[in-house]
């Protein structure tokens, strides 16, 4: 990663096809291609930047803070794209957002946060721009490539993490676990709801993407401009996959929970008609009237006992020659 240095003058030894000197930022060349990345840029590092790639000062201002929604400007010599991307925490609601000013010679990512892909990204860049024979494109439409595919793998990389948990999930509710697993499967899909509105508008985006990148890009390069909304596809698919596999153990959990009480209630029912015919022959005998029979017999209370036990041993057979046991 880019020192940080307290000069503000950038220069590139000629003698070196990689350099970093940064005003509180971190700077990469690669060939003809320079790549700055700024974390919660301040006043000055902006103005400086807007006055050496010739940035509209409405841009510049827009890098200080985060943007609400996805959105892709066209200018004369670059393009400005704001893309959200969810966090490994996004059952919280968090994104992480990265704004990029595309020309044709440089690249500027802004972000308010630690992204990770970013960061593996710049250790690639960093070692590929030290060998002599590595090339990674001749522009930076290339290395936007290389980028953003790079943070759409780490998009596929949660989902696989996600799909983890509900293969857990799925463990457990296969093994008499369901009503604790109803709090799990309602986290994990808001998790997935939330990573589905973080990428909701990243197709539109990208396909305005292309149409713009033919024109600030040769031809050769259209090809990867499709490619790299293809990169969205597959994450779009993985989440949908994902989604349709917690939905069915939900559906599955609901039906063994549903099961589970119609089996209680129904032996509560079984209970209840038992109970019943006890209950009438314990208060027929309780009634206090001089005509009871049996009552003041001798061994009264037995008599009355082997007819309780009777009554229940014929209830439930009963019952189970009717399977309803």
């Amino acid at each position: 990663m880019g020192q940080f240095l307290n000069f503000v003058n950038i220069h590139y030894s000629p003698e070196k096809k990689f350099d970093r000197i940064t005003w509180m930022i971190s700077t990469y060349k690669h060939n003809k291609v320079t790549w700055i990345d700024l974390e919660t840029p301040t006043n000055d590092e902006v103005r400086k930047l807007v006055e050496k790639y010739s940035i509209d000062p409405v841009v510049g201002n827009e890098l200080l803070n985060p943007s609400a929604k996805p959105h892709i400007n066209f200018h004369d010599t670059y393009i400005y794209l704001i893309l959200h991307f969810p966090t490994n925490n996004s059952d919280e609601g968090n994104v992480e957002e990265v704004d990029f000013i595309i020309g044709k010679d440089f690249i500027i990512t802004t972000r308010y946060s630690a992204v990770d892909a970013l960061m593996q990204f710049s250790k690639v860049f960093e070692v590929n721009s030290l060998l002599e024979k590595s090339n990674l494109g001749e522009h930076s439409g290339h290395i936007f490539f290389q980028m953003i595919t790079n943070l759409y793998k780490s998009l596929l990389d949660q989902l696989e993490h996600v799909k983890d948990l509900i293969e857990d999930v799925e463990d457990k509710v296969f093994s008499g676990q369901e009503s604790k697993m109803v709090t799990n499967i309602s986290r994990l899909n808001r998790r997935l709801l939330n990573f589905k509105e973080a990428i909701s508008l990243h197709y539109e985006i990208l396909k305005i993407f292309e149409a713009l990148g033919s024109k600030l890009f040769d031809a050769k390069f259209d090809n990867s401009l499709r490619l790299i909304t293809s990169e969205y596809i597959k994450v779009q698919h993985s989440l949908d996959n994902t989604r349709e596999y917690l939905l069915e153990i939900r559906r599955t959990n609901d039906s063994l929970l549903a099961t589970k009480q119609n089996e209680i209630m129904k032996n509560l029912t079984i209970m209840t008609f038992i109970m019943l015919p006890l209950t009438l022959i314990t208060g027929i005998f309780g009634m206090n009237t001089h005509a009871t029979s049996i009552v003041e017999m001798e061994n009264d209370f037995w008599v009355v006992i082997i007819l309780m036990i009777v009554v229940s041993i014929t209830t439930t057979i009963f019952f189970k020659w009717r399977k309803w046991m």
